[in-house]
């Protein structure tokens, strides 16, 4: 039978000073003034819209993205947060994340912003190489981006995180390992470590890079995964790496198909409805100026069928390197432990995954071909 989830807020900031090449998130370059308060009022009347799905749950944290949400004054985002507050009580711990763009972050805004009620940053360094940050279209340098975390630390921030990509245009080994060498120097609680993939969409699909082949990427994952070990930091989940007790409680919620509200142009949710015996997609409108103003935010409600649970939360919970407990599957999917036998036992067979009498554990093979070990769970 359904249980209900914590609950988690991704609150969208759509505006960007510029649009990265590679980026296909719902963002927009600015032009002008942006309609900062208008937003924040627009956000709030979202969410207030959205107050049946929350079914009596605390706030377990809130992620808000872009865009570039640090384009926002600390000011608005304390006027958002303390509105949120009034609609949902926080849990006592909550926390509450917020990306951040070196290229448009001072020392005040950082101290400010927490003061607002931000616990948690993930600053988008991508790399600390100026050739590279170039290619890549970030408005930052280097010298902002060690200025930006060092920022971090002397604001108060006990947790944030560094955004890093690899697999980037005309990358060596050498490069990719400076510049996890050159993050790990920061001291980051918690560091996001991922590949650059061509999206639809993007300037970077119409006009490829140029990228390093299969062998050299391969070995620049291998040997990052292991100087990433060696620095201290443990692989939780698939691009995610933290020094014990900072992995990132939203994301983990997330994996773990808990549920969450997503409010602003083109953010998604998911939500359990257990007396229906529901799960639900929400989408919100997606243009700033179809979304500003409107009498109704949503653009889609969309169920998940029944029979579509079992492999959605598979595929959000295999991401996760922590053994899967057979009892937050049941909880999670509404479904029965039957519905997924003949797929464990294949991933059994092929040497994918373990079983005991209360978890599933992918092994380091299976980590590594989740598609096919999620491909056994497709009939």
């Amino acid at each position: 039978m359904l249980e209900l989830p914590p609950l988690s807020l991704y609150i969208h900031i759509p505006w960007c000073v510029q649009k990265c090449p590679y980026c296909d998130f719902n963002s927009h370059g600015q032009q002008g003034e942006l309609p900062k308060q208008q937003y924040i009022d627009d956000l709030l009347r979202d969410l207030t819209q959205d107050m049946g799905y929350v079914q009596n749950r605390k706030l377990h944290s809130i992620f808000i993205g872009g865009g570039t949400p640090s384009l926002m004054d600390a000011c608005h985002i304390k006027q958002l947060l303390e509105g949120c507050n009034a609609l949902i009580e926080f849990e006592d711990d909550i926390e509450i994340t917020m990306e951040a763009n070196p290229g448009t972050l001072e020392h005040d805004d950082l101290t400010a912003y927490k003061q607002a009620g931000i616990t948690r940053l993930s600053i988008g360094v991508q790399s600390f190489a100026e050739r590279k940050l170039n290619l890549l279209g970030r408005i930052h340098n280097q010298n902002e981006a060690v200025v930006a975390a060092q920022n971090a630390v002397k604001a108060g921030f006990n947790s944030f995180n560094l955004d890093l990509m690899h697999g980037l245009p005309e990358q060596s080994l050498a490069d990719a390992m400076a510049d996890i060498d050159k993050a790990a120097s920061l001291m980051p609680p918690h560091l996001s470590w991922y590949q650059l993939t061509i999206e639809a969409n993007t300037l970077f699909h119409s006009k490829p890079p140029v990228l390093p082949d299969d062998e050299d990427l391969w070995q620049i994952y291998s040997q990052g995964q292991q100087k990433l070990r060696e620095l201290g930091y443990e692989q939780y989940e698939i691009s995610a790496y933290a020094k014990p007790g900072y992995q990132c409680r939203h994301n983990l919620n997330y994996w773990q198909f808990g549920d969450y509200l997503g409010i602003g142009c083109g953010a998604h949710g998911k939500i359990t409805l257990p007396q229906q015996d529901r799960i639900i997609r929400t989408v919100k409108i997606k243009h700033p100026k179809g979304y500003l103003g409107a009498a109704d935010f949503t653009y889609d409600v969309e169920d998940i069928a029944v029979e579509d649970r079992p492999l959605e939360y598979l595929m959000n919970r295999f991401r996760l390197m922590t053994a899967i407990p057979k009892s937050e599957f049941e909880q999670r999917t509404g479904a029965s432990l039957s519905t997924v036998a003949a797929g464990v036992e294949q991933g059994i067979k092929l040497g994918l995954m373990t079983e005991t009498q209360s978890h599933w554990q992918l092994t380091d093979k299976g980590h590594m071909f989740v598609n096919e070990l999620l491909s056994h769970f497709c009939d």
